[in-house]
This record gives C-alpha cells, sequence and structure tokens, in this order.
C-alpha cells in the first residue's frame, strides 16, 4: 500500500448527499477480484450516458476536474452495500482523499485499508473547501497527515481527528499484512523456538 504523507491537489466538489457503493461503483463491475481496472467505471451511471459518452455535466468530466485527487463531498459518503470495490475504484481513478460531514462505516473502514484518507470536518469547513473545489484547478487543497490539518486555497487550516493507529498504517504504507509483517522478527523468534521445543509441531 502507497504510503499518504501529504496530498497537493485539485479537489473536486461533489455536494451530493448520499453518495453510495452503488453510485461510487455499480454492482455489474463487482465480478472482479482484482484492485485494478475499476477506475474507468468509477461513477460511471453518473459520468457517462447509456450510449457510453460522457456527461459533460459531470464534476470529474469537466476539464478542471479530470486530475482530481480529492474530493469534496455532501454528508453520509459511501452508504449503501459493503464492498470494498468503491474504495478500490477511487484509488485506481487517482483519489487519494475524500473530504465529507460524515461516512459510512464500512466504507470508512475500507479506505483506510486501501490508503484512501477518509477526512471528517465540520459543516462550516467542508463548505468552506467546497467553494474552494468550485473554483477548479485554481484553487489546490493540501492535506497533512502528520499535522492532520487540510489546508484550503487562502491558506486557512482546518485541523481534523484522526486514530492514531490509522494514522500510524497510512503513514508508513501498511495494510493488514503490513501490519503483520512488522512483527516478522517476533514471529521467526517464536518459531525457531517452538522448533526447538516442539520439533514434531
Amino acid at each position: 500500500m502507497d504510503k499518504f504523507t501529504t496530498l497537493t491537489g485539485i479537489a473536486a466538489p461533489m455536494p451530493l448527499v448520499n453518495i453510495d457503493t452503488d453510485m461510487i461503483i455499480p454492482k455489474q463491475f463487482l465480478k472482479t477480484i482484482h484492485r485494478s481496472g475499476l477506475g474507468k467505471n468509477l461513477f460511471d451511471e453518473m459520468r457517462f450516458f447509456p450510449d457510453g459518452t460522457e456527461n459533460p455535466d459531470f464534476v470529474l468530466n469537466k476539464p478542471a476536474y479530470r486530475d482530481a485527487q480529492i474530493i469534496v463531498a455532501g454528508d453520509n459518503f459511501g452508504c449503501g452495500s459493503s464492498r470494498e470495490h468503491a474504495p478500490w475504484a477511487l484509488l485506481d481513478y487517482g483519489i487519494r482523499c475524500v473530504i465529507s460531514t460524515s461516512f459510512a462505516d464500512i466504507f470508512y473502514n475500507n479506505c483506510f485499508k486501501n490508503g484512501i484518507l477518509p477526512i471528517i470536518l465540520p459543516q462550516d469547513a467542508v463548505e468552506a473547501l467546497m467553494k474552494d473545489a468550485e473554483n477548479g484547478a485554481n484553487a489546490r487543497l493540501t492535506v497533512d497527515l502528520e499535522s492532520q490539518t487540510v489546508t484550503g486555497a487562502d491558506g486557512t487550516a482546518y485541523p481534523f481527528e484522526m486514530d492514531p493507529h490509522r494514522k500510524h498504517c497510512l503513514l508508513n504504507g501498511l495494510d493488514d499484512i503490513g501490519l503483520t509483517m512488522e512483527k516478522a522478527p517476533s514471529i521467526e523468534a517464536y518459531e525457531a523456538r517452538i522448533a526447538q521445543s516442539q520439533p514434531w509441531v
């Protein structure tokens, strides 16, 4: 998993509330078990018309937001059915951070396991950052995980809370397997002791 330290990038404004996982990645794209390749289908039913052509009114199809790495969203982002494909699709597209006033619990947890930083901020802070995002590529946001701040285009810094364990994992690029491998010396020492004391095991 890629480390998340500091990100300065374009933020796409998505003021809709209750953006659910089926909107993020529709159910017909859940057949794969691979994390890559889903970015092209991110927000598929909003990004594309039924004939496959782009919807020019959708934010990620607008020239200013095609390279967005941050989403500033309405309340309750990632609600609906449980599917890890949702953060997979976001990450594959290039989104590394989502900012909202609240997230669905399962989606929130899945983000951390896939290197995406979900940030919860008060309504007034989200509204201010949404206005920044509406200015397109001329107004980049900076997310600093170490200092736990989001800095707007005007230099205003908005602090956010973060669980220390999750922060450690993101800063060091550790998923569940990576966390286990951090204990490799202890595991190897234990196995060596068992091999000595119980060779029949």
